[in-house]
């Protein structure tokens, strides 16, 4: 889920589960950051583990039984930092993560996986015809059902923020609301983006989806723009450094159309952000631009390394119905006039907590007539609403997002999968 920069405040398909072991993706020969791979400990299946459906339905502790999930990919710290690879002390912290049932690293790969498994089902079944409504409502339907959604009001496990459907010039925060009756055409260019949580760590991967070749460069762009971004993070990285690389491969890239030639610009006020326990803008941005932000990584910390290109002016700003809201964190909640508010607020604490929400998550919860309370609570600062951002009008834009957890011994690519 983006940050919009200066707008907003901070906020593989694996195989599927059968009779033999189940092995994470492999990357022949190296890794992104040049170095040699590390091959994945593999998760073998248990005797009377379920199989994977189609549609994928089966809840993951189901299939991974014994509570261990997929590794992301590992890539080795460079320079200053290659000694973590072997150090003691570094392992050492990590194995105190992993004892911590709420910290443990398992939390972050079984949001990852379901991840994957319910990303390989919509690339494969997305098609022109379709329509907004039945594309996310599929995908919600296999996040809730493989991440086992707690639906007691723990918030334990269930979507991470509404599922992103941006079509051509709107880049992000558009999901369909009630009654949306938007049909996926041929010539479109589709951003889905999709947040899944297992008790508050939050996976956040997005991809973007052509059905024919007039942008496959813009695609091309941007994905490449996305994995110097993931190659270029780690500890102690400036950010500045890494927008500066973004951008620079970012804008290499042109799409041809006939005799017309436009430049892939970098959207320079969306960035990637870090990610902290229920809350998907955790404080840092991760530009995709040159800048002269002075914020490093750090050890521990956990990202979304997402970039945005476009054929137009490289610039988004708010437009549109709005569907994509949250709880403001840690907000003092004033008093508030409305009766219906009070309610609202209570329903939205109880089923999201500070995660974000739509208008169609609402809608299940039983709320109705609800939208004067939500601008309520919206104008008293309790909740953020996020307005759909657009470049302009007949432009394209693409997009790609990972998340990565710079570990102590190394760099993990969580969302990593066969696909990107």
């Amino acid at each position: 889920m983006s940050e919009p920069e200066a707008q907003l405040p901070p906020k593989g398909q694996p195989k599927v589960a059968d009779d033999e072991d189940i092995e994470g993706f492999e990357h022949d020969g190296v890794n992104n950051d040049g170095k040699s791979k590390k091959k994945r400990n593999r998760v073998k299946k248990k005797s009377g583990a379920s199989k994977q459906s189609d549609p994928p339905r089966v809840g993951l502790t189901k299939i991974f039984t014994d509570g261990i999930f997929p590794e992301g990919e590992i890539c080795e710290y460079k320079n200053d930092n290659m000694y973590r690879t072997s150090s003691k002390e570094k392992k050492a912290l990590e194995d105190a993560v992993n004892a911590d049932p709420e910290e443990t690293y398992q939390n972050i790969r079984r949001a990852a996986e379901v991840h994957r498994q319910v990303r390989a089902h919509a690339r494969k079944h997305i098609k022109p015809g379709m329509t907004t409504t039945e594309i996310v409502n599929n995908i919600e339907d296999g996040v809730r059902a493989l991440v086992e959604e707690d639906t007691t009001g723990s918030l334990q496990a269930g979507i991470g923020f509404p599922t992103g459907c941006n079509l051509n010039a709107c880049a992000a925060h558009y999901t369909p609301n009630a009654g949306d009756t938007t049909v996926l055409q041929l010539r479109d260019v589709l951003k889905i983006d999709i947040g899944v949580h297992v008790k508050g760590r939050i996976v956040d991967s997005a991809f973007t989806l052509n059905f024919e070749p007039t942008y496959d460069a813009l695609l091309a762009a941007v994905k490449d723009a996305t994995n110097t971004g993931v190659k270029e993070a780690g500890i102690d990285v400036r950010v500045a450094d890494i927008g500066a690389a973004i951008q620079e491969v970012m804008e290499s890239y042109e799409v041809v159309i006939g005799t017309n030639t436009y430049p892939v610009k970098s959207i320079e006020n969306l960035t990637g952000h870090s990610i902290n326990r229920y809350k998907i803008h955790g404080g840092k941005s991760i530009p995709i631009v040159k800048t002269s932000d002075p914020g490093i990584m750090e050890e521990g910390e956990y990202f979304a390394i997402e970039t945005f290109g476009s054929t137009g002016r490289g610039r988004v700003v708010e437009n549109g119905e709005c569907s994509h809201y949250a709880k403001v964190f840690d907000v003092k909640v004033p008093p508030l006039r409305l009766a219906t508010a009070k309610s609202l607020l209570k329903t939205i604490e109880k089923t999201f907590g500070t995660l974000p929400f739509c208008r169609r998550y609402l809608d299940r919860t039983g709320e109705s007539n609800y939208l004067l309370a939500l601008k309520h609570l919206v104008a008293q600062g309790v909740v953020q609403d996020y307005p759909p951002l657009w470049d302009v009008r007949g432009s394209m834009t693409a997009q790609f997002e990972h998340t990565i957890l710079l570990r102590p011994t190394c760099k993990e690519v969580v969302s990593r999968g066969d696909d990107y």
